[in-house]
């Protein structure tokens, strides 16, 4: 698979990158299944491994960390993420709500959780999950530089944070963030309207792409998420990528990663099927080459209507 830059880091990723978000849903599951899918992804290409804290109480992470004990070799080959800063309800208090924290302290102590769950002594992108309302960008800086400078993390970046947010945090800190993690997809066209991506073109920020295939509802899965078809006519979607996919000789949900793939942000989709054989077929979209005419055909089935 052919690599990208991520922002101006030295990071190099996969043109498409594997979120680990379901692979542990039991610590069973973790051993078994998500093993097969991370060894999947890793035999298939794919070198970013996105994590989160939270994802499968941190059993995703412990999952990951296993595979690195079995296979010591692969760590040098690999870009491993994670994200902080959602806490749970019931933390540490029984009333307490959910909430989200980029306090020092929380920042910190989240990075030595994850390091330990993962097994290793330097998390490669590290990222703050969803924007604190409370965010001081001063603080934050300042637990950025601590963990920079004890060797805990190489690069940070965001997640799911708005052209502002990104702008008052990047303003404290004296490095480049490298990505800004949102949601961008055929049925989720926000980040081309609100100025993301546009930021991510002026500010060379790599963006990541999660659930790019609307939750699977763009591919193969079942068409069971009601509210993506309040937003978007997913079936017209569908209808045109299926068109397209037959002229390429291709899946409908390659043609759905190529769209993301030719934008020159540079996007970098997530794949998150924990199945093998769907991990390597996703690894396909990277030699599906969209003309401009098919592009904009696949934004207009998005849109509705003609472009004015």
């Amino acid at each position: 698979m052919k690599t990208i830059l991520l922002g101006k880091s030295s990071l190099r990723s996969s043109r498409l990158a594997y979120g680990c978000w379901r692979i542990a849903p039991t610590e069973e599951a973790g051993r078994t299944s998500g093993r097969a899918a991370i060894l999947a992804a890793v035999e298939a290409g794919y070198t970013l491994f996105d994590h989160a804290d939270i994802y499968c109480d941190g059993r995703a992470e412990q999952a990951f960390g296993a595979v690195l004990r079995e296979v010591p070799e692969l760590r040098a080959r690999l870009v491993i993420a994670t994200k902080c800063g959602i806490r749970k309800p019931g933390e540490p208090s029984p009333d307490a709500p959910v909430r989200y924290d980029f306090s020092r302290s929380h920042i910190v102590w989240s990075c030595e959780q994850s390091l330990r769950r993962l097994g290793i002594e330097t998390i490669d992108l590290y990222q703050l999950h969803r924007p604190d309302w409370l965010m001081n960008p001063e603080e934050v800086a300042a637990a950025f530089a601590q963990l920079r400078e004890q060797g805990k993390v190489r690069e940070f970046g965001v997640s799911n944070f708005r052209p502002s947010q990104v702008t008052a945090l990047q303003q404290a800190l004296p490095f480049p963030l490298a990505v800004n993690q949102v949601e961008i997809s055929l049925a989720c066209l926000g980040c081309f309207n609100d100025g993301t991506l546009d930021q991510c073109l002026a500010e060379r920020i790599t963006p990541l792409a999660w659930s790019p295939l609307g939750g699977g509802l763009l591919a193969d899965g079942a068409r069971k998420l009601l509210a993506w078809q309040e937003r978007y006519d997913v079936r017209r979607i569908v209808a045109e990528l299926d068109a397209q996919a037959r002229a390429l000789g291709t899946t409908r949900g390659n043609v759905a990663l190529a769209w993301l793939l030719k934008h020159p942000a540079g996007i970098v989709p997530l794949v998150g099927s924990t199945k093998p054989e769907k991990i390597r077929e996703a690894a396909g979209a990277e030699a599906v080459e969209l003309t401009r005419e098919q592009w904009y055909r696949l934004l207009e089935a998005s849109l509705g209507a003609p472009l004015p």
